[in-house]
């Protein structure tokens, strides 16, 4: 049986066209940028990799599948290290005590609640954060600790180095809202469009000028004493 030539041509040509969506669908590339904080007159910025930028689909949700993981905040030296992690709605952070005393590890201002108790040295506990937003973590014991844990609906989340630069990876093509957030300037957003290519110098300016540190209470709404057998 033969085919004609002109019909065996339309036929490649109709299938080429119908391949360029998903093509375009599945193309990823890298989003880079810098972020930078405006401070008081006389301070200097030393913490812009404690901030979080992510990417979410405009409308909301990063556009892909979450995957859920684990992530770890250690407590050594009466200290939360590191002191920001962002991770995916519905993952789970470990606190591993490294500490030759015990610490209790609480969250009451985020979007839920968790209090992980007391333990101490070589144990660790998690707390599953399954829904966005952020959450400030203290010990009960020691007033100086804290730390924040960033919850994104999305996997495309980042944070920058030291000098505030960063890359958000694998980022399907489209429209999308920018998001960056550090503890001292805020959160601030903006609409990006990422070609097939990436994206490419995207500048993010956080404003901490109107920042004032205040200490806070201790899980029961109280402030710190210096009581008890564990202390600085």
């Amino acid at each position: 049986m033969r085919v004609d030539f002109r019909v065996r041509l339309r036929a490649v040509a109709m299938a080429a066209v119908a391949a360029i969506p998903n093509a375009i669908a599945g193309a990823q590339g890298n989003v880079t940028g810098q972020v930078s904080i405006v401070e008081r007159p006389g301070v200097r910025t030393s913490d812009l990799a404690d901030a979080v930028v992510w990417l979410e689909t405009r409308g909301g949700g990063g556009g892909a599948p979450l995957v859920r993981s684990r992530a770890q905040i250690v407590m050594e030296s009466r200290e939360f290290v590191p002191r920001v992690r962002v991770v995916s709605t519905g993952s789970a952070v470990g606190f591993p005590n490294q500490d030759p005393f015990r610490h209790n590890v609480f969250s009451k201002s985020g979007p839920s609640e968790f209090d992980l108790g007391l333990y101490g040295r070589g144990e660790s506990k998690d707390a599953r954060l399954e829904r966005a937003g952020v959450y400030p973590v203290f010990c009960n014991i020691h007033a100086k600790m804290s730390a924040c844990i960033v919850a994104v609906p999305t996997p495309y989340g980042a944070q920058p180095n030291p000098n505030g630069r960063f890359t958000i990876t694998g980022v399907p093509a489209g429209s999308y809202t920018l998001h960056a957030w550090h503890d001292r300037g805020g959160e601030h957003t903006s609409e990006v469009t990422v070609d097939a290519d990436g994206r490419a110098n995207v500048n993010v300016q956080l404003d901490a000028s109107g920042y004032r540190f205040v200490q806070h209470k201790n899980k029961f709404g109280q402030e710190y004493t210096n009581t008890g057998r564990d202390r600085y």
